[in-house]
């Protein structure tokens, strides 16, 4: 693969973990407030014991659960991006010996 393409890659992919690893922290802000939410409706599902406040739990456990995998996805996509990082810029640095 030729010098110029590599660059050209390398930085495509560096900024697809800066747009990665910004929506990862608005996804883990948003996860930690609603765990918080979560944490808040299950225990007011055990007080009130009524089927609205287990249904509004339920919903919010939903919710959290789905953006715990977004959240996940998204680690792994930005340790697989950072890898092939560093595989660019080794094969930057080969041919340039």
């Amino acid at each position: 693969m030729g010098q110029r393409l590599l660059q050209r890659r390398l930085a495509q992919i560096s900024a697809r973990v800066r747009e990665l690893s910004e929506e990862l922290r608005i996804v883990e802000d948003q996860l930690s407030h609603l765990v918080d939410e979560a944490d808040e409706k299950s225990l007011r599902a055990l007080v009130a014991e009524t089927p609205t406040a287990q249904f509004e739990y339920r919903e919010v456990k939903r919710h959290t659960d789905v953006m715990q995998r977004r959240r996940d996805d998204l680690v792994v996509e930005i340790s697989e991006s950072s890898q092939r990082i560093d595989e660019l810029l080794d094969r930057i640095k080969e041919s340039q010996s």
